[in-house]
């Protein structure tokens, strides 16, 4: 694993990659988190152990991370990044997980010799089932590639792109996509508490029909329009409720509208 990992950011995707990376073997010690709140830093301290420090410039000058992960908000990034520009060095990879930034963008604030990667991963990471897509720029070695992927692993799923311009797609489908699955379990449980449910039972329902069937689509070999086959039977009244759900005007063109507006945005973000 990792020797040495520098985490400039710690919410909650921050803390399901520090988690993860602990499970998988990386020592506390060679752990250095910056975190500016107090009170925040001190739990993480006493959670897990680790170095923290409120920024930067604190840190002392022997350190020499292996990777560099950038683990805050998009909007945080034009204040966060240039600070970290002296640890581009040969021996350092730059990680983002930041939505909307590209390799370019830290080129520019780290300089352009720096060994970046940029990654997107979603939610399900805080449970070990995210799913990240990551693309290096031509300064990143294959030891640092290795590295990269050993800590997004410690999460989930990765798969890598040669092509950075995906990254806005991806981010638009499985960045975002836990909140339309989670918005499905939310229409679900209200269609049926106008069904007659009690609300409780109702929201049950829909939880436990929405995290079974992904269970079922996760473990199963057959294409998700073969699974959804399987639960239709002609004429019956799964057929019914998917006739006005497959229609001209149903969940698939408002599912493509919603990509779209999502991929758009994130290029917005790139600037």
């Amino acid at each position: 694993m990792t020797r040495s990992v520098l985490l400039a950011g710690c919410g909650k995707m921050g803390e399901a990659m520090l988690t993860g990376w602990l499970e998988q073997g990386i020592k506390p010690s060679n752990i250095t988190i910056i975190e500016p709140n107090d009170d925040t830093a001190g739990n993480l301290r006493d959670k897990y152990r680790v170095s923290t420090y409120p920024d930067p410039e604190n840190i002392p000058p022997e350190l020499s991370p292996d990777v560099v992960v950038f683990a805050v908000k998009p909007q945080m990034m034009d204040k966060v990044a240039p600070a970290y520009a002296r640890y581009n060095t040969p021996q350092t990879a730059f990680l983002s997980i930041a939505a909307g930034k590209p390799v370019d963008y830290f080129e520019k604030a780290l300089g352009a010799s720096a060994a970046i990667v940029r990654a997107m991963p979603n939610t399900p990471a805080a449970v070990r089932r995210g799913i990240t897509v990551a693309f290096a720029n031509t300064h990143v070695s294959d030891t640092q590639r290795q590295a990269c992927d050993e800590l997004l692993h410690a999460v989930g799923s990765v798969e890598w792109t040669d092509d950075e311009g995906m990254i806005d797609a991806v981010t638009a489908l499985s960045g975002g996509g836990p909140a339309y699955v989670f918005l499905l379990a939310e229409v679900m449980a209200e269609a049926g508490r106008q069904a007659g449910l009690p609300s409780a039972l109702a929201e049950r329902l829909a939880r436990e029909t929405v995290s079974g069937a992904g269970e079922l689509l996760h473990q199963s070999d057959q294409s998700s329009a073969t699974l959804r086959i399987n639960v239709t039977s002609p004429g019956g009244t799964t057929a019914e409720a998917l006739a006005i759900l497959m229609a001209d005007d149903g969940l698939q063109p408002l599912m493509t509208r919603a990509i779209k507006a999502a991929q758009q945005r994130s290029r917005e973000l790139a600037g």
